[in-house]
């Protein structure tokens, strides 16, 4: 598969999610044939607590050695490492437009103790140029546990083709089943704009369907909300995916409020997609 510079591009600060984050990007590079990047950042002073006479080579040999062992433990044919200065955000954000892909841990060594999602993961899934996963919840095939379906949010908006083709990728390369929700109970006006969603939605099904005969689709439509229907879809997934923003919210907005909300409470893996 053609690949861009970095392939995968993972976040990695040694956290014990940036390893599952990692574990799940080497897999993905597997199924796509793609490069694992794995990105480090470092900043002057972040070796650890102050010490004495602490200089700028200390912060980057620790940084170093951090990607080190990452790069042990990432199980993929093509891996490559990144160790630049900078914030962690802005670095990833900024590398992700010759990225196919950018995964990230729910959650680093930085924030406060017992948050579910760490600034960085947002900021990333906010902003990057590129697909972004948030690892998180449920993924590894345990026993004779028998790996979930991939499903997608689909409300018609300018996102919905770009995360349906995802999703659908998903499916096919994993073997299993596309559920599509659809969610109405957030539809703006009369229950004819609810139809005008629904035909909108499966329009975007067909077109990709056209291409793609092989992979089982389930439509899922339901006047639940978006939230609560995706968020009961995705407990027995591998994979949630959905786009940066929907119809509702306010003109501008990088992340909608059912994206921001799924980044916090999905029970699997969360892919964000932007429209372009």
């Amino acid at each position: 598969m053609a690949s861009t510079e970095h392939g995968i591009l993972v976040g990695y600060d040694g956290s014990s999610s940036s390893h599952q984050a990692l574990s799940w990007a080497a897999r993905e590079a597997r199924e796509r044939g793609l490069a694992v990047t794995l990105c480090h950042t470092w900043l002057p002073g972040s070796a650890g607590p102050p010490l004495a006479g602490e200089t700028e080579d200390l912060a980057r040999e620790s940084a170093e050695r951090i990607l080190a062992t990452g790069t042990r433990s990432a199980y993929a044919p093509d891996v490559r490492t990144m160790l630049l200065e900078g914030p962690a955000a802005r670095v990833l954000c900024e590398r992700s437009a010759a990225a196919d892909l950018v995964v990230v841990g729910s959650r680093g060594l930085g924030g406060l103790s017992g948050l579910m999602l760490g600034s960085v993961s947002l900021q990333v899934a906010a902003f990057a140029a590129a697909p972004v996963v948030v690892v998180r919840g449920h993924w590894r095939p345990v026993g004779d546990y028998l790996p979930g379906h991939i499903v997608v949010g689909a409300d018609g908006s300018a996102s919905t083709d770009a995360a349906l083709a995802f999703a659908g990728t998903e499916a096919t390369l994993r073997g299993v089943p596309l559920t599509v929700v659809c969610a109405l109970s957030d539809a703006p006006g009369s229950l004819g704009m609810a139809h005008h969603i629904e035909d909108e939605v499966e329009r975007s099904i067909i077109r990709w369907e056209k291409d793609h005969p092989d992979v089982e689709i389930h439509r899922q439509i339901t006047l639940e909300s978006p939230r609560a229907a995706l968020l009961a879809a995705a407990q027995d997934a591998q994979l949630l995916v959905v786009g940066c923003r929907g119809r509702g919210g306010m003109e501008g907005m990088t992340l909608g409020s059912v994206t921001q909300a799924l980044l916090w409470h999905a029970p699997c893996p969360l892919a964000v997609i932007h429209a372009h």
